[in-house]
């Protein structure tokens, strides 16, 4: 157990000794020592007002520690440290996140706008990839203590094909990634695309569109 959690404690500080390197901060260079979020402020600027007093429980969060649930449409569950979540973060250019899969999950294609993201396999084995602009595929599988690393603004995707639960910590160079899911974004925006657009563009009629629409509706309250 002492093993696991120094390997554990080793790989944590590898991950974060990379993305706090100011050479691939994604975000602007911070101009005091401490900006954290006033997530209530109604100035809209390029991050977030500085609070005007902070405190201890500003630059702490305890959300990753248990596992998510995975109920979901995909069978994963991705839950984010960034400053939305952990206010402290704000100009620091660094967040985290912790996604969980069922045995089959899939953490569909999708895009992190203003990040890189590494990944650093907690439990069970993942087939994890990558497409760049060239069309081309970079893919492979991971086990536990194993690290991946998604290039910036690429769309990737990670599939749990065991017959366990896995689950991985994400570090990113970014306060606040982004997220770009492909197929909520073409088939769930409000107001849609256009079916003439999507029709064009995936050469089917409009009842395949309509169908796949369908699914991806955004859920009425």
């Amino acid at each position: 157990m002492a093993n696991n959690s120094s390997f554990l404690l080793f790989s944590l500080s590898l991950i974060f000794s990379v993305f706090l390197d100011r050479v691939v901060n994604a975000d602007p260079d911070l101009l005091q020592d401490i900006c954290v979020a006033d997530l209530t402020s109604t100035i809209k600027v390029n991050g977030f007002p500085c609070k005007a007093e902070a405190t201890a429980d500003d630059f702490f969060f305890k959300g990753l520690s248990t596992p998510g649930s995975t109920n979901t449409t995909m069978g994963s569950v991705v839950t984010g440290a960034n400053v939305e979540k952990l206010p402290g973060l704000n100009t620091l250019g660094v967040s985290m996140a912790r996604i969980d899969y069922a045995s089959g999950g899939l953490n569909p294609p999708h895009t992190h706008p203003r990040a890189t993201e590494m990944i650093f396999v907690l439990e069970g084995t993942l087939e994890v990839g990558f497409i760049t602009t060239s069309n081309k595929l970079y893919t492979k599988n991971v086990t536990k203590g194993e690290i991946f690393v998604f290039p910036k603004g690429l769309v990737h995707f990670q599939k749990n094909n065991g017959d366990v639960s896995a689950a991985v910590l994400a570090a990113f160079n970014s306060q606040l990634p982004g997220t770009q899911s492909i197929g909520v974004t073409l088939f769930g925006s409000t107001p849609e695309v256009p079916d003439y657009v999507l029709t064009k563009a995936f050469q089917v009629g409009t009842t395949e569109i309509e169908k796949i629409k369908s699914r991806f509706a955004p859920k009425k309250n």
